[in-house]
């Protein structure tokens, strides 16, 4: 390419400014780390696996923890038979069961069908049903906990589903494509168990060096891993906010589950203004808040233990905000940290995920590359094109299924469990082979991927808050207040039911 775009014979380039472009592409060191084995259940034919080329399947194997499904029901959206419903969800239902789910066969309430235009009627009528349906049986108070949605033939609902299903009725759901879903294929079923699986609380798959405690300065005391992102509204709509998302794993020694929290704040805010806030309660005074204190409460009463270690992978920070960044939100995670306990001030260590920068690399010897012709998993890069000074490394943790891959490229910003580099980088590449939603090792940390994933359902709830037209009138969420006085339209709250679980994969 730069012999092609003719760099050199450029005068403004070579005249101007007394530049040389080399023709031939950098050639740098790396390293590439092994994949970690991976722990299933017992009574299944493999008990465990070692990936290869970044990636592994399900077949005789089962999840390590199944969840347990025993309320549930299915709504058909589609042009599709109704009568389909029953093959379907017979279907899914075994394949769930062979993987270690626990599925009850039979659905709370009988299988449902309704025209795409009734989407939110029949939503309402499901939830009204099958709560008689539990009253009646002698589980009053209990959820139901999984609804099966077969999508509408026309895209544009899945937002309005969510919204509905998260914020309003407390239902966790499982959408599927009834083009997907009407060719019954074995690997959708499965994939759709992975997703079922950690919805209902359950886990695919964990590190063994998790399981016998051997992963440095994670499985020697409780520590606590979260993940944060921002997802902006285009520039040109100054009406909707920004939305911010912190997940937390919320099991150790595993660090495999995690729980989502989202919130809004001003336009195009980068900064997560949410992670500690005080507030004024008419009854109770001044209240502390926020999402990073939330999360430390709620691991405290899954495990029992509090926090006496925290690493925080934040996603999606420029170079030129790392300060601006760094000093903003570790203030937020001292204050979350002081108000539950005086004194109380776990260990940080802050870490930038960036995937949105131009660094590619490229093997050398083509008979080490994985399937596609790029880098192997695992490969990283912490010298030459990193910062002579600063903490920082690319790492390369997925196959890439298309195209070049694209390398992470992780900042170190605030490190007080001095961390070694191998430590660190070994850590992040082992995590991303824990990723819920398939069995590929991904191409960044999955606490960072998850809070992706949940800022992103986020905006779901605020175009649901608004019409086509794009007006901000009629809203049934109220208006909040950020920094600098700026008002924004509040998101509708998450139900607990649906934040305990992984409702975001």
């Amino acid at each position: 390419m730069v012999k092609y775009n003719g760099y050199n014979k450029d005068e403004l380039i070579q005249r101007e400014f007394g530049m040389k472009i080399k023709e031939d592409m950098a050639l740098v060191n790396a390293r590439v780390l092994p994949p970690p084995t991976l722990k299933y259940h017992d009574t299944g034919r493999e008990k465990s696996e070692n990936p290869r080329m970044g990636h592994w399947n399900m077949i005789n194997k089962k999840m390590v923890n199944g969840g347990r499904v025993d309320f549930w029901a299915c709504v058909n959206l589609s042009r599709l038979d109704p009568s389909f419903n029953f093959r379907f969800c017979d279907d899914l239902v075994n394949m769930c069961n062979s993987k270690g789910v626990h599925f009850h066969p039979q659905p709370l309430i009988p299988h449902q069908s309704a025209h795409p235009g009734q989407i939110e009627r029949v939503l309402r009528d499901i939830h009204k049903m099958s709560r008689k349906k539990l009253e009646e049986s002698g589980h009053k108070g209990k959820p139901l906990q999984l609804l099966i949605i077969i999508l509408p033939d026309v895209p544009g609902s899945y937002g309005m589903i969510k919204r509905i299903c998260e914020t309003e009725l407390g239902i966790v759901s499982q959408c599927c494509r009834p083009r997907a879903a009407s060719k019954l294929r074995k690997q959708y079923l499965e994939n759709l168990s992975l997703k079922i699986n950690v919805k209902v609380g359950g886990r695919n798959t964990v590190l063994t060096d998790a399981i016998q405690r051997r992963i440095p300065l994670v499985s020697d005391i409780p520590t606590i891993i979260f993940g944060g992102d921002v997802t902006h509204p285009q520039s040109w709509n100054c009406n909707h906010p920004s939305v911010a998302a912190v997940v937390a794993s919320m099991d150790w020694p595993e660090v495999t589950k995690y729980r989502g929290i989202v919130s809004a704040q001003a336009h195009r805010e980068e900064i997560i203004q949410d992670l500690y806030s005080i507030k004024q309660d008419p009854s109770r005074g001044l209240v502390a808040g926020g999402m990073i204190r939330e999360h430390l409460i709620a691991f405290r009463q899954a495990t029992g233990l509090k926090p006496e270690r925290i690493i925080y992978f934040r996603d999606g920070v420029c170079e030129g905000q790392f300060s601006q960044v760094l000093l903003y939100e570790m203030d937020s995670i001292r204050k979350a940290c002081q108000s539950l306990q005086e004194g109380y001030l776990p260990p940080v260590t802050f870490v930038v995920v960036q995937r949105r920068h131009h660094t590619r690399l490229f093997p050398t010897d083509h008979r080490k590359t994985d399937q596609s012709g790029n880098i192997q998993p695992g490969t990283v890069i912490d010298t030459q094109i990193c910062h002579p000074t600063e903490f920082d490394f690319y790492l390369n943790s997925h196959a890439s299924i298309r195209g070049t891959s694209r390398p992470a490229h992780y900042h170190v910003l605030f490190d007080e469990n001095k961390f070694t580099p191998d430590a660190l980088q070994m850590l992040t590449n082992n995590l991303c082979y824990t990723y819920a939603r398939c069995t590929r090792s991904v191409s960044i940390v999955p606490p960072a991927y998850y809070a992706h994933l949940a800022a992103f359902r986020g905006r779901y709830y605020i175009k649901g808050e608004y019409s086509d037209g794009g007006s901000s009138t009629g809203s049934t969420a109220g208006g909040a207040r950020g920094a600098g006085g700026v008002t924004f339209r509040a998101l509708s709250e998450i139900k607990e039911n649906v934040k305990e679980v992984m409702f975001f994969c």
